[in-house]
């Protein structure tokens, strides 16, 4: 019963998102569903001490993240810039290329260490000038936005900053780097692909006389008049820039130089800088380049106020909606009949460590809605295992490594997916509007790029 209560919860969370009831909603009341049906469990308690406590320590940690990106993302549309970035990668590509253009723009982003999360509230101004100004329809960008932020750089192109790059390396001593050759082929079949599925996708829509449409503002639109006097380009840029050069400096250099052996008292959480030094690098560069934003194109604002206020608000919907599906991961991972899928997915293929893993991932990633999620699960219950297994049967570690992180990034996008919500929030768009062609790109593209991996790998290529 227990085991029918988590596949139903799951299937209802993933209609009732896609048919557009809000994920604050379901979230906590598909979550108890699913502890009624295990039965023997008290519902208030998982509620208040499971689901509230995984919501609000996302929170806790990621909050100045979505408040810092909306802030930046608002105030680079309001001052103008991300309507310049949009003409110049125009004028650079074509406006035929606008969807790859969009697609890379968030790659060079998330491979230069940005959390997905900013950049897509980073990118959302420019990207929807850019699709305004080339017709393309609007329900297009969110899979143009995933597809650059959620797959290739998350997942696959060697040493990628990502989380999802770096949780494997304690378990098969390998480094961000591993598979080099067969993560650069993964990357491009998701990146070649799924731009083209997305041009031909606008083909056929401008086919039947479909252009970018007429659709409600969001709060991260902009509130530049049409004629105002745009910033130049360098200027423009200057803010993006600053946030992946400052990143990287607090990341590598200033942060660690730092003498933070306070964090060890219990008033700092008893956690070490190590832990902390990718959090706060963000939230400085990200405080820097908003008042650079500010500074370079102050005279451009109607009013800086309004304009702060405003990206502030917007970061409130998305962040509360990633985190009800954190704490709906969370009871779900809890309930005893989640250990039968568990040991049942991790068992698959024994005598194939490498399809087998991929397996156990891919499936506790779709069904936790997270990417690191569904990795750490599978890796935390049976690492070790895999990883003896590899060795016994000749695997290389680094295959391992990269099909592990590849498969995180496949079945985790499915409706309920908090970066998927979020996304939808930030462009205005809807799952029935967006959703069919962010599955395309963001699962189904990755999972044949996984199967092309393990098939090569297996034959020692």
């Amino acid at each position: 019963m227990g085991l029918f209560g988590i596949v139903l919860s799951l299937g209802l969370l993933m209609y009732l998102a896609y048919r557009g009831i809000n994920v604050l909603i379901l979230a906590p009341l598909l979550a108890m569903l699913a502890v009624l049906l295990s039965g023997g469990l008290p519902v208030l308690a998982t509620y208040t001490q499971v689901f509230m406590k995984s919501l609000g320590g996302y929170v806790i940690t990621y909050f100045p993240l979505f408040l810092l990106g909306a802030i930046f993302g608002k105030v680079m549309a309001d001052g103008g810039a991300a309507r310049t970035i949009a003409e110049r990668i125009v004028d650079w590509v074509g406006a035929g290329r606008a969807i790859l253009a969009v697609v890379l723009a968030c790659g060079v982003l998330t491979y230069g260490g940005v959390s997905l999360f900013v950049v897509a509230f980073a990118i959302y101004p420019i990207a929807n000038a850019l699709f305004r100004r080339a017709d393309v329809p609007k329900r297009l960008l969110p899979a143009a936005i995933a597809l650059g932020s959620f797959t290739f750089t998350m997942t696959a192109f060697p040493g990628t900053p990502a989380i999802q790059n770096a949780i494997p390396i304690p378990f098969f001593g390998t480094n961000v780097f591993a598979a080099p050759l067969l993560g650069t082929l993964a990357g491009m079949i998701m990146l070649v692909g799924g731009t083209l599925w997305l041009n031909r996708r606008r083909a056929s829509a401008q086919g039947k006389g479909e252009g970018y449409g007429e659709h409600d503002e969001t709060g991260a639109d902009s509130t530049l008049p049409a004629d105002a006097t745009l910033p130049s380009f360098p200027v423009a840029i200057a803010p993006v820039v600053a946030v992946i050069v400052l990143n990287a400096l607090f990341t590598y250099v200033l942060i660690p130089m730092m003498s933070a052996d306070y964090l060890a008292e219990p008033q700092y959480g008893e956690t070490s800088l190590s832990s902390v030094a990718g959090i706060w690098a963000i939230i400085v560069s990200l405080t820097i380049s908003i008042v650079l934003a500010i500074a370079l194109n102050w005279s451009r604002f109607k009013d800086v106020l309004e304009t702060v206020n405003t990206g502030t608000m917007g970061s409130l919907l998305p962040v509360f909606n990633t985190a009800s599906e954190v704490g709906y991961g969370a009871v779900i991972a809890s309930l005893p009949a989640f250990a039968l899928i568990r040991d049942a997915v991790l068992g698959l293929f024994p005598d194939n460590p490498v399809a087998s893993l991929a397996v156990a991932v891919n499936v506790l990633a779709g069904i936790t809605g997270s990417a690191s999620g569904g990795m750490s699960i599978a890796l935390n219950a049976l690492g070790e295992q895999f990883a003896q297994m590899g060795q016994e049967q000749g695997v290389s570690m680094g295959l391992m490594h990269r099909v592990t992180s590849l498969s995180s990034g496949g079945f985790d996008a499915l409706p309920h997916n908090g970066a998927v919500i979020t996304l939808l929030a930030i462009t205005g768009m809807t799952h029935k509007k967006s959703y069919s062609d962010i599955f395309v790109v963001a699962v189904a593209i990755p999972v044949v790029a996984t199967i092309t991996v393990i098939v090569l790998g297996s034959l020692g290529l």
